[in-house]
């Protein structure tokens, strides 16, 4: 647990997925942290304030004012900043060699696949003005295959790689939607099973609550 007199780090984000992600890693690893909210929906992200610490105009990113050699540092990418948690405090990030790659392959997993392709489909099912059929079914087909792909990785552990860890955190924010995405957990027991158990550890309820 961090020191009361550690200064807290800045999280410059909002109540998205990605958004909530740095949060409950916080809460998860007990480090003092103070919400800045960036209102996406009114354009926040632009704000040149914000650009200097994102520079590509995306939550989240934070500011930690005790960085490496005690120095402040801006991290933004919501797996950069999971991993620099990580490092900066041995929580949810192992530091044996196999076991940080399985937790890095599956979080790449995260940022380069599943985040991306859910939320094109949280796009096309929801929010845009026209709803375009080809788009829908193309975005809903792949959520469904990258859950299967969940599912079966699940089958045999607990945690996507082997413990709990930042790839879980980072999965998660993005599969509690799964209602968004047209995706049935009936279909899906170790998604579900993984999902629930997420769902009521307490660090996560504080950290989706932060915001």
């Amino acid at each position: 647990m961090a020191a009361a007199t550690e200064k807290p780090i800045d999280v410059h984000t909002w109540g998205t997925p990605n958004g909530w992600k740095i949060p409950i890693m916080l809460e998860e690893c007990g480090l003092p942290y103070r919400v800045v909210p960036v209102n996406i929906g009114k354009g926040d992200q632009m704000a040149p304030d914000f650009l200097a610490i994102s520079p590509n105009n995306k939550i989240p990113a934070i500011v930690d004012p005790d960085g490496p050699d005690g120095e402040p540092i801006a991290v933004f990418e919501s797996g950069a900043i999971l991993q620099y948690l990580g490092r900066k405090t041995g929580c949810l990030y192992p530091a044996d060699e196999r076991a940080r790659v399985a937790v890095d392959e599956w979080l790449f997993w995260q940022v380069g696949g599943f985040g991306p392709m859910l939320g094109q489909t949280h796009h096309f099912r929801i929010y845009a003005q026209e709803k375009i059929p080809y788009a829908i079914e193309r975005f809903t087909t792949e959520s469904h295959r990258l859950y299967g792909v969940l599912d079966r990785r699940l089958a045999d552990r607990e945690f996507v790689a082997g413990a709990y860890s930042i790839a879980d955190i980072a999965i998660f924010t993005w599969a509690k939607h799964h209602d968004k995405q047209g995706v049935d957990l009936s279909e899906l027991p170790n998604v579900r099973r993984w999902l629930v158990g997420i769902l009521a550890r307490p660090a996560v309820k504080r950290g989706l609550a932060a915001i």
